[in-house]
């Protein structure tokens, strides 16, 4: 949808009221069984010499672990190999989804694969424990080698992928960087404050349909939260879509609960809910209809008029969950 099309009325009060809206290229690794290395306690540093409490601990618990992981490292890919493991008939290792990439030859002297298995580096793989891959992001944890994928899969220290839905924007980053992309990259708007009223118009509401409308950040509690308003086809249905996601971990992410609300001609439309983290994909929580959902009819009867125009007006609040110390039921912290 081309944005253009759009105007974005955004108020604001003195009370904080805001608006939203291989190939095969010769890699010389001779990989040798040999004797564990001494640790080099400058290459696991932060860029600044400082060696990070999380990969100091590691190394603390496991000193060999770092010339053993350089021997399970895959020559042409740089990851951990893991079974199968193949080897040439000298002895190069290689891990199995690269011997396809590279033709069944081996990278480092370009003799043939065929289906020999390096058992023995296997069987050291089999034994070891490794750091979570993001330890220099803060994860504390060690894993067996077949544990440790899982894990990574789904630590919370993993980076976040872009919440921007206008686009395939394939950029990864901690939030502060997410957040500085958004606003630099994509020229999202940046909005502080913990309520928020909206107004959008188009003249063609007819020509919206499977059309991402607009992403608005704003900052709350300390917070970052991705307000989304859309318009899509829902079954044979057009509808618009409002829905709020949180830039952080689900289990962050139900600490907050937020309200949207529109209206017009004395009607209105409530919709409650806890935001969703943006691990959850813009998509995904789209397709669960889990947010505030209005169908163009009712959203131009709202608008008023002849009904020809959309002038849609969005109104809503943030506010954290707390605990009450007397009864233990949780209150509600608003936003001053």
């Amino acid at each position: 949808m081309d944005s253009d099309n759009i105007e974005c009325v955004s108020s604001s009060t003195p009370d904080g009221i805001m608006m939203m809206m291989m190939d095969e290229d010769e890699i010389h690794h001779n990989l040798q069984f040999s004797l564990p290395k001494p640790l080099n306690n400058n290459s696991n540093n932060n860029g600044n010499g400082v060696v990070s409490s999380a990969t100091a601990a590691a190394n603390a618990v496991h000193p060999i672990k770092t010339s053993v992981h350089e021997l399970l490292e895959c020559p042409v890919c740089t990851n951990s190999m893991y079974p199968p493991i193949h080897q040439c008939h000298n002895g190069h290792t290689l891990c199995s989804t690269c011997k396809t990439r590279v033709h069944n030859r081996c990278p480092t002297c370009r003799q043939e694969l065929g289906d020999i298995r390096c058992l023995a580096l296997e069987k050291v793989a089999e034994s070891l424990e490794l750091p979570c891959k993001y330890c220099t992001l803060g994860c504390p944890e060690i894993f067996p080698y077949y544990s440790k994928l899982k894990h990574e899969a789904l630590c919370n220290f993993r980076p976040y992928n872009c919440p921007y839905a206008g686009s395939e924007c394939s950029v990864v980053g901690d939030i502060p960087f997410l957040v500085a992309h958004l606003r630099d990259d994509h020229k999202v708007d940046m909005h502080s404050g913990c309520t928020f009223n909206h107004r959008y118009v188009k003249s063609n509401p007819r020509e919206v349909e499977n059309a991402t409308w607009m992403l608005t950040v704003f900052n709350c509690f300390g917070q970052s939260f991705c307000l989304h308003f859309e318009a899509f086809q829902l079954g044979m249905a057009p509808v618009y879509m409002a829905f709020l996601r949180f830039m952080g971990d689900e289990t962050e992410a139900r600490n907050y609960s937020y309200s949207l609300e529109v209206g017009g001609n004395g009607r209105k439309l409530i919709w409650e809910g806890t935001p969703r983290s943006i691990r959850d994909s813009h998509r995904k929580v789209r397709d669960s209809h889990d947010g505030l959902i209005i169908q163009r009819n009712m959203a131009l009867f709202f608008s008023g008029g002849d009904r020809k125009e959309l002038k849609l007006r969005v109104t809503g609040r943030i506010w954290k969950e707390q605990q009450n110390p007397d009864g233990g039921a949780c209150i509600p912290n608003l936003c001053s």
